[in-house]
């Protein structure tokens, strides 16, 4: 048995209330029998996803756009292709410098040390030899890299082959407007985004509903493909125009879209449906939350058919129902009438 407790209805106390008359002096009631059910209050609300992205990697190749190999949201590790330019490879590796000139043998730097970490995590050089200096083993351990990309084995890396982000692996999202098929490129473009580990879910609320959204509260948000994302109310944060949303966060540091991130679109932002579960569902035996008395020493109590108070504990309240114990399922309690009764 389970009561109507869905959204969209009165908000409901967590707290049970000394009803405003006692059913033993109402002048009319009825009579409801404990049934073992369900008792929880929920409301629906639109959550908004939408990921964060901020430049990593700038474009060093010149010329036309031939390929695009990675989508929008992909992850990328070190080595892997993200575009073509004049049919030639470009692929991206991790480090802080930026690429700004070729590496050959003998040259040394920084920027030399982060593409050996590269050829030394792909496996064309042995570990312990990123030292910042192309040796003739960086040469050749280059020179096999470039057999496997299909171009020229001239052991020399060009500005342009390699784009540097600050981590790997990382969600990625090529500049649409600067990287696509038959665009032209100069060289020195910001081409690569990087974006956050997941998507940033908020939900806008009222007033009202920013106060019962303590944190913690849990929030079943559906994703674009009918899949049960599950979060936690986080901070709230109120705009320049009263705005107020609360921020949806993932248990226990878990993303909270986990292996389905990428249903979430890297541009702009996706509205879904979402419920915040105000009151946790708990089963035992429902009365409505009116048949409940209290007395004068502070005992709780459900009438019997009979006339006889019997002590009851009270556990979760919602909507109007309360989960009892201390009587059994089957028994009829009273329930004053609406509007009769004296005070």
């Amino acid at each position: 048995m389970v009561f109507g407790l869905g959204a969209g209805t009165v908000w409901a106390a967590l707290s049970v209330l000394t009803p405003a008359q006692d059913p033993l002096e109402a002048v009319s009631y009825t009579f409801v029998e404990v049934a073992p059910g369900e008792v929880k209050a929920s409301m629906n609300v639109t959550t908004v996803a939408e990921w964060s992205s901020v430049p990593v990697g700038s474009n060093r190749a010149a010329g036309v756009v031939t390929g695009v190999a990675v989508s929008p949201g992909d992850e990328v590790k070190q080595g892997q292709k993200l575009y073509e330019v004049g049919l030639r490879p470009v692929v991206v590796a991790q480090g802080k410098v930026p690429a700004f000139r070729d590496i050959g043998e003998n040259t040394k730097g920084a920027d030399v040390a982060q593409l050996q970490r590269m050829l030394i995590d792909l496996g064309y050089l042995g570990r312990g030899a990123a030292d910042g200096t192309a040796r003739p083993s960086t040469v050749a351990a280059i020179k096999a890299w470039q057999k496997h990309l299909g171009v020229e084995r001239s052991g020399v890396v060009s500005a342009g082959d390699v784009v540097f982000v600050p981590t790997l692996p990382t969600r990625v999202s090529l500049v649409a407007e600067v990287v696509h098929r038959g665009a032209t490129l100069a060289g020195g473009e910001d081409a690569v985004n990087g974006l956050s580990a997941s998507p940033v879910f908020r939900i806008p609320v009222t007033e009202q509903q920013a106060g019962l959204l303590t944190a913690g509260v849990r929030v079943q948000i559906s994703s674009p493909e009918g899949n049960t994302w599950e979060g936690h109310a986080g901070d709230q944060s109120t705009d320049q125009n009263g705005a107020i949303t609360v921020t949806v966060t993932g248990s226990d540091g878990a993303t909270i879209c986990g292996d389905g991130c990428g249903q979430i679109p890297v541009t702009g932002q996706v509205s879904l449906a979402a419920t915040i579960i105000t009151v946790e569902p708990e089963r035992g035996l429902v009365v409505p939350s009116a048949a409940l008395v209290t007395g004068a020493d502070g005992q709780v109590a459900v009438i019997g058919e009979d006339g006889t108070r019997l002590p009851v504990t009270v556990g979760t309240s919602a909507k109007g129902m309360s989960i009892v114990s201390g009587v059994d399922a089957g028994t009829r309690v009273r329930v004053p009438a609406t509007g009769s009764g004296k005070r």
